[in-house]
């Protein structure tokens, strides 16, 4: 008859309790475990390189410590325009771009017969690269490209006639380039919107169809205030891809004829490396740019009242 040999019941617990302490220590350190690829990537990539264009902002010809990189900056005329001009095109591109990309995911996420090839067809232009964005419409804006010759078969110019898109004012030019970029960048925002509103309760809208609201007031006092934390998001990430715009009017225009904050960097690099403290510039350039761009994401979330959500969550 075979004996059965029963562990004492204090034993058993010690071997549970050690088990469980190691599940524990295993479970703190999954996490770190997990985001240790990223924050190494970051590191290399991301941080390294900011650290070395501090460094180098602040470095004169001679190696020494020096705040004249700035004053240089600071002091020239380009700065002061490819301030205006980045800051105009970036306030009224996001405008216009959250306005319809809005309008488009309110549509598509009626769910209408055709939506999802409307969908589709919205989201071909992101794409698309940013190069071969511009070559699209460097190739259309010519005097004899795609542009004209479509306006001349739907009758709106006479044979022979030619629009100068390339060659107009620089307001003309800023509104063209919100034009293109709008273009392309409308169907990232308007999917960041599209999944925020297939994610609210349908019962709330409904809530508000069943005490008399109509479309107008549901969306205004419903829909758009449990949208906000998805809007924020869109805008944000919109507000700082849209300062850094510079690629596709390079392209189109050149350097130096419409001046960006983003393209000063690249231009100062790249065109003026001849020049004993091209590089220090152009780095001066890519920091005051980064300042900008964490002051205007800041003041936004401040605005848009972002931290007071955070609170109330925490809480």
């Amino acid at each position: 008859m075979t004996e059965i040999i029963i562990p004492p019941s204090n034993l058993l617990k010690g071997v549970d309790t050690i088990n469980l302490s190691n599940l524990k220590k295993n479970k703190n350190w999954t996490p770190y475990l997990l985001i240790a690829p990223t924050v190494i990537y970051y590191i290399f990539f991301w941080l390294n390189p900011v650290i070395t264009s501090i460094y180098s902002s602040f470095k004169g010809v001679d190696g020494s410590f020096t705040l004249q990189n700035y004053i240089n900056v600071f002091t020239t005329t380009s700065f002061g325009e490819a301030f205006g001009n980045t800051a105009f095109i970036a306030g009224i591109s996001i405008v216009i771009e959250f306005f319809i990309a809005l309008a488009l995911a309110l549509l598509i996420n009626k769910k209408f017969k055709g939506s999802a090839i409307f969908l589709f067809i919205a989201m071909v232009p992101m794409a698309i690269p940013a190069v071969g964005a511009a070559a699209i419409w460097k190739t259309g804006l010519t005097t004899y490209g795609w542009m004209n010759s479509l306006l001349y078969y739907l009758g709106f110019l006479e044979k022979g006639e030619k629009l100068l898109f390339l060659s107009g004012s620089k307001f003309s030019i800023l509104w063209l380039i919100i034009i293109i970029d709008t273009w392309q960048v409308i169907p990232s925002m308007m999917i960041i919107l599209l999944a925020g509103l297939q994610n609210l309760s349908k019962e709330a809208k409904e809530a508000g169809y069943i005490f008399g609201g109509n479309g107008l007031t549901v969306l205004r006092q419903i829909t758009i205030p449990m949208l906000k934390p998805t809007i924020i998001t869109a805008v944000i990430l919109r507000l700082i891809s849209a300062i850094q715009i510079w690629l596709i009017v390079v392209i189109l225009f050149g350097f130096d004829r419409i001046p960006l904050l983003l393209e000063r960097v690249i231009y100062y690099k790249e065109e003026l490396s001849r020049l004993d403290n091209s590089y220090q510039i152009a780095s001066t350039y890519a920091v005051i740019t980064s300042i900008i761009v964490t002051i205007a994401a800041v003041v936004y979330l401040k605005v848009s009242g972002a931290f007071d959500i955070s609170k109330k969550e925490v809480v």
